[in-house]
């Protein structure tokens, strides 16, 4: 599903690597915990794995494709077609309403998933809402808007940075029930990061960014 080999990445204003990470596997299905402290590069990470960033140096394969032999134009697209991403602060579009936002994946890529709609907003809780601005919606309800974009068109992969920081533990506890399920129906591997580990016993593995890391002298 995942595979990581000798990366590094270096943003253009600084000289030394953010992250340096010799290999990491993820297999098909996997819910995988990546924590470490806050600034640690692990929205970076994602970033790399979502073929957002592009690494100086190593490969990333997702699903078998290496990401680095794709132009710009072809990770998106590869992105659109294969990867949900959950964002910490959501990133909903502010003039468009909830069905619209759901279904934006599906306007870049070939995922069909219209048919999924009424199920996943009867799931998360939300289907009273297809018409509602996302501006007139609570966190809570922001949050499951975010769910249910990042899982139309049932993607291979979910990347979620930190989309839980805002819950208490109850919350986090039954948000993440509720992702986990949903993805189960259609083996969709989960790489989540956060900084706070009281969630990581929910994961089928638990994964320390600093560990991954070379060590460097």
């Amino acid at each position: 599903m995942i595979e990581v080999s000798h990366v590094e990445f270096t943003y253009p204003s600084g000289r030394a690597p953010v992250l340096r990470l010799p290999e990491f596997r993820v297999e098909k299905g996997e819910r995988i915990f990546l924590f470490g402290p806050s600034g640690t590069g692990k929205t970076t990470f994602l970033e790399i794995m979502a073929g957002v960033l592009r690494p100086q140096k190593g490969s990333v394969r997702i699903l078998g494709q290496d990401l680095g032999a794709l132009s710009p134009a072809g990770r998106d697209r590869f992105r659109a077609d294969h990867i949900g991403y959950i964002f910490q602060s959501f990133n909903l579009i502010p003039y468009l309403n909830v069905r619209e936002n759901i279904e934006l994946p599906l306007h870049f890529g070939s995922r069909p998933g219209k048919n999924q709609l009424d199920h996943l907003v009867k799931s998360l809780g939300i289907g009273d809402l297809l018409a509602r601005p996302v501006t007139e919606l609570s966190v809570g309800q922001q949050q499951r808007v975010a769910v249910a974009r990042a899982l139309i068109g049932s993607p291979e992969l979910i990347l979620a940075d930190e989309p839980t920081s805002a819950l208490d533990m109850d919350h986090r506890e039954r948000f993440l029930k509720l992702l986990f399920d949903l993805a189960g129906e259609s083996q969709t591997t989960v790489v989540f990061v956060s900084h706070d580990r009281s969630i990581q016993k929910l994961f089928t593995r638990a994964v320390s960014l600093a560990d991954l890391q070379a060590v460097t002298a």
